[in-house]
């Protein structure tokens, strides 16, 4: 059994709990345990995860939240620098699923967060098990 780490950005509440949902179950059903953090926002998420890293309390790591297009670049900037930063976390060897969702509206929003429908947190947790398998495999 492994300890997972769902680090959420807890801005869109009800969708947040969706994908909190769906990869919990996705953990529970692999026979892996969670915990849950909140961070302000997305760009908060890989700081979380970095920080949570170096305590090796956990052995995997889930990234949930949801940025919605707006009026503005703000978008942009948070999709585009949040994922990079999960990324870059990756690339050091940190198991992560990324289930931070990056829509147009909150309608494509819902159907992605819904366990019942495209339960983008569910396959976020699947991706951090199986690059936890992974990891240790190349270790």
């Amino acid at each position: 059994m492994a300890k997972f780490l769902i680090v959420e950005a807890r801005f869109y509440a009800h969708l947040n709990d969706m994908l909190i949902e769906g990869a919990k179950a996705a953990l529970e059903s692999a026979g892996h345990e969670a915990q849950v953090i909140t961070v302000p926002g997305a760009l908060e998420v890989p700081g979380a995860i970095a920080l949570a890293a170096e305590s090796d309390q956990y052995d995997g790591f889930i990234a949930i939240g949801v940025v919605i297009r707006g009026e503005t670049y703000h978008f942009e900037i948070v999709a585009g620098e949040s994922a990079r930063a999960i990324m870059a976390l990756t690339m050091d060897g940190i198991p992560i699923g990324n289930g931070i969702l990056t829509t147009e509206n909150e309608e494509q929003a819902l159907v992605r967060a819904d366990p019942a429908q495209k339960n983008k947190g569910g396959e976020a947790a699947q991706a951090a098990i199986r690059m936890l398998e992974l990891a240790e495999k190349f270790s």
